[in-house]
C-alpha cells in the first residue's frame, strides 16, 4: 500500500488500466458506481474501463503465466474459484457491473429528488433560471426514457442525467425501468466488445490491445462524442436557418408596409 501511494499520480485516475492493476474487481465496481452515484465521479474513465475489463474478465496475462481474471475474485468468495469458464466469467462480471451501475444511477436520482424541490425557490441569477427546470421537466416527460438510456453511452453526461431526472421529478418507475435497460445495454456493449475484439485481433493479426491502450481510448472517445458534436452542429445550423427565415420574413413585412404607405 505504501509503495502504491508513493508512486501514485493524479493522472493515474485517468488511466483505466491503473484501476484494474491496483484495485482489481472491487475498485472497478466502485468506479462504475461512483461515476453516476457520486457527483464528483464525472472524470472517471467509465467506457474505457469497461472495455478493458472485458479483456481481463477471463484471464490476466498470456500463456503459462496467465492468472484467473477479474471474475475469479468474486467467485472464490463462494468457493467457486475452480469454475474458470469464459462465458461464466463474462456473464457474472456483466451482472456485477450492471448492478453497481444501476445502484449508482438510483443514488444520483435520489439525490436529485432531495435537492430538486428546494431549487424551485432559489433566487434567479445569470446562471440559474427557474424556466430551465421547467424546460428540463418537459424534456424528461417527453423523452426521459430515451435520454436515460442514451446518457449511459455519453461520458460526463451520464454522471448528471440521473441527478437532473431526480431534480425535475421524473416518474420513479419510469426512471427505474430505463435505468435498468440502459445500464445493462451499456455494460454488455463495452464488456463484450472488449473481450471478443481482443480475441479476434490476437488470433487474426497478433495485435494485443493491452499494449495499445491509446487506440482504445481514442476510439471510444470518437464513437461516444461524435454523435453529440454532430447533434450540436446540426442544432446550430437549424437555429441559424430559423433566424435567417425570421429576418427574411421581417424584411418582407417591412417592404410590404413601405409599399402600402407609398400607395
Amino acid at each position: 500500500m505504501i509503495e502504491l501511494l508513493s508512486s501514485f499520480s493524479w493522472t493515474d485516475l485517468l488511466q483505466p488500466q491503473w484501476y484494474i492493476e491496483n484495485g482489481g474487481l472491487w475498485l472497478l465496481l466502485f468506479v462504475v458506481f461512483a461515476e453516476t452515484g457520486l457527483f464528483a465521479g464525472f472524470f472517471l474513465p467509465g467506457d474505457t474501463l469497461l472495455f478493458i475489463a472485458g479483456i481481463y474478465a477471463h484471464k490476466i496475462g498470456e500463456g503459462a503465466t496467465a492468472e484467473p481474471g477479474l471474475t475469479h475474485q468474486f467467485l472464490k468468495l463462494f468457493n467457486l474459484g475452480h469454475i474458470q469458464n469464459e462465458w461464466v466469467d463474462l456473464v457474472v462480471l456483466w451482472a456485477l457491473i450492471s448492478f453497481c451501475g444501476i445502484m449508482g444511477n438510483m443514488l444520483g436520482y435520489w439525490t436529485g429528488r432531495k435537492v430538486g424541490p428546494a431549487m424551485y425557490h432559489w433566487r434567479e441569477n445569470f446562471f440559474f433560471k427557474r424556466r430551465y427546470l421547467e424546460q428540463a421537466h418537459e424534456f424528461y416527460e417527453k423523452h426521459g426514457g430515451g435520454a436515460i438510456i442514451v446518457a449511459r453511452f455519453l461520458p460526463f453526461i451520464r454522471t448528471f442525467a440521473p441527478i437532473i431526472a431526480g431534480i425535475v421529478g421524473m416518474n420513479r418507475a419510469k426512471f427505474t425501468f430505463y435505468n435498468v435497460v440502459g445500464c445493462i445495454a451499456w455494460v454488455f456493449s463495452m464488456l463484450f466488445a472488449g473481450h471478443f475484439l481482443q480475441k479476434w485481433l490476437m488470433s487474426a493479426f497478433q495485435f494485443d490491445l493491452k499494449q495499445h491502450l491509446e487506440y482504445i481510448v481514442l476510439g471510444i472517445v470518437v464513437v461516444t462524442t461524435a454523435p453529440v458534436i454532430l447533434k450540436l452542429m446540426s442544432g446550430k445550423k437549424k437555429a441559424k436557418e430559423k433566424e435567417a427565415a425570421a429576418a427574411a420574413a421581417a424584411a418582407k413585412k417591412a417592404l410590404d408596409a413601405a409599399a402600402e404607405n407609398v400607395e
